[in-house]
Parts: C-alpha cells; sequence; structure tokens
C-alpha cells in the first residue's frame, strides 16, 4: 500500500522537453515511474528518445520513447494519466494548474519554486474545486519507493518499508530517508515550503493513518506559520498511529526571516520550540536534530516489534 502514488500511477511531465523536465523525466523513468507522457503545444507530435540507466550504477541502459502532446487533456485520452508532474517556469505554472484540473487529472505535483503567492492562492482553491490533489507548489514531489517516483526526489536512498514521510523541506526529506534507509517507507511527500500548499501535513496524515502498511510518521515542520501547531491538534484527535517530528529552525536567530517564504516568525508565534511544545503535548517524539529523529524514530519502533511479541507471546 502507500498514499497518493503508486505503481498503477500513470504520470504525465508538463514541461518534459525543458531542462529540468528532461533530466528528471529520465530520473523518474529510471525509478520505475510509468511516464506515459510530456505535455507541450509547441511540440506535440513528438516523441523524446530517454536513455535509462538500468542500475543505480548506471550500469546498462535502455532506450524509452515518450510521446509528447498538446495538453493535459489530450495526453489524458491517450494515456489514461491520473498525475502529472510541473515543470513550467514561475509565470506559466498556475495555466499550467488549471489545464491540468480542468483536463480533470487526480494528482498535480508542482515542482515550480517562485510562483506568486497570488497565482498558488489561486490555482490551489481552483483545484479543489475541481476535485484534483495539488502536491506543492516548490516542493520536491512524492515517491513511494520500489513502485512510482513524481518529481526530483533520489529514488536510490531509501527502500519499501513501514514508515510515512511527511515534509516541508526537501532537504530534509532526503536526510531523514538516508538515515532511515535501512528501515524503508511506504511513502514521502514533500508538501513545499511556501506559505500556500496544496496538500497539508494534516492531508498527509489523515491518508498514513489509513494507510494499513504505514507503522509509524515522521513529520518533518519548520519554522514559521502554525501548520505544525494545527497538526498537532489533528494528532490528538484523529491519529492513533506512533508519530515522529522535527522542527527546523531551533537555531534560528530571532527577528529575521529564514529559509521557505513561509518561515515568518511573530513574536513566539511559528518558532520551533512552540511548535515542538505542542507536538510533544500531543505525544510526539521531537527530536533536535535529524539523526536524533532518526533514533527516535528506532527507538519507537523496536518498542511496537516488542510488544507484538509480548502479545503474540
Amino acid at each position: 500500500m502507500a498514499i497518493y502514488l503508486t505503481k498503477e500511477s500513470k504520470v504525465l511531465v508538463q514541461g518534459m522537453t525543458g531542462g529540468e523536465g528532461m533530466k528528471h523525466t529520465r530520473r523518474m523513468l529510471a525509478a520505475g515511474t510509468n511516464v506515459v507522457g510530456g505535455v507541450n503545444p509547441r511540440k506535440a507530435g513528438r516523441t523524446v528518445d530517454f536513455d535509462v540507466p538500468q542500475s543505480p550504477a548506471g550500469l546498462g541502459s535502455t532506450s524509452v520513447a515518450v510521446p509528447v502532446f498538446g495538453s493535459v487533456a489530450e495526453g489524458m485520452a491517450a494515456t489514461g494519466a491520473d498525475v502529472t508532474v510541473v515543470f513550467v517556469p514561475p509565470a506559466f505554472a498556475r495555466a499550467a494548474v488549471v489545464e491540468a484540473a480542468d483536463a480533470g487529472i487526480a494528482l498535480a505535483v508542482v515542482i515550480t519554486e517562485g510562483i506568486p503567492v497570488h497565482d498558488s492562492v489561486a490555482f490551489t482553491a481552483y483545484a479543489r474545486g475541481k476535485g484534483t490533489r495539488i502536491v506543492g507548489p516548490n516542493c520536491p514531489g512524492l515517491i513511494t519507493p520500489g513502485q512510482s517516483n513524481a518529481g526530483i526526489i533520489p529514488a536510490d536512498i531509501a527502500k519499501p518499508g513501514r514508515i510515512g514521510l511527511v515534509s516541508k523541506s526537501g532537504t530534509l526529506t532526503y536526510q531523514l530517508m538516508y538515515e532511515l534507509r535501512d528501515i524503508g517507507f511506504s511513502t514521502c511527500v514533500g508538501i513545499g515550503g511556501d506559505p500556500v500548499v496544496g496538500t497539508t501535513h494534516i492531508d498527509c496524515l489523515a491518508a498514513f493513518q489509513d494507510d494499513p502498511d504505514t507503522e509509524l510518521i515522521v513529520l518533518i515542520g519548520e519554522i514559521g506559520g502554525d501548520a505544525e501547531e494545527r497538526a498537532a491538534a489533528y494528532i490528538r484527535a484523529h491519529v492513533t498511529k506512533p508519530v515522529v517530528g522535527y522542527i527546523a529552525g531551533f537555531t534560528a536567530p530571532e527577528g529575521r526571516t529564514m529559509g521557505h517564504a513561509g518561515a515568518i516568525v511573530s513574536g513566539s508565534s511559528g518558532t520551533a520550540q512552540a511548535k515542538k511544545r505542542a507536538l510533544e503535548a500531543v505525544g510526539v517524539s521531537v527530536g533536535s536534530t535529524p539523526t536524533e529523529t532518526a533514533r527516535l524514530v528506532l527507538s519507537v519502533l523496536s518498542r511496537i516489534e516488542d510488544d507484538q511479541g509480548g502479545t503474540r507471546g
């Protein structure tokens, strides 16, 4: 099992023929993602050949031909695609997402950073009204290891497993995946750190709670806003699985905006300590560093295994 993305997902790439789109489409194909087409109105009807490595070491490759369609609707009609990954420049991102939502795509993963906030507000609301889930913007995407990878997350740093991960930070997504690579993950979702995102911590918590193959949830937040405090309230009311957290920004200097556009701190509101207290108050173990967070995960999983052994015994 997984959330949002499985081996059955059929993926379009909006902006596939650009530099970033080409590079990451090749990486997605190498990870086993079923990329069924690209979208570029100016290059519709063409086919792009990707030289895809067959092993992490790059030993051996195969050529994969991916068709280019003039619109998301054309691509969906021809392939049955249900996911799109958006690599278009910021000025065109709003139109790209609206096009995907109008076509009825189930999931749009918006990698683009630097999108004006008013555009993000507009297209996330529009997509919600059309029944399209947005992951992002300004995010690394999501990966279900061993099944599919939609975005820019390195596929070779984790294997399938029983941890669900939701994170504001792309870099910390990668670090926790690497630190816990021997345990593995059901799905890892990078939701993005902008002030407006389409999928929240709470959305992912709900999905992981319902996923039978996710035993433990890792929640990564950062200074700014109140998303983590709202997630804590949701955990108290709805989540029965163990949650381990990490908040980036414990050493951030007071009175200064740091990192992502969403990392804005006002007084004591939005600080790492305030978020840590809110999560710990509902039973979430919060690490002070990514490495300590990984150790907490291992400790909790060990207790789960001991409890299950005692029950079986």
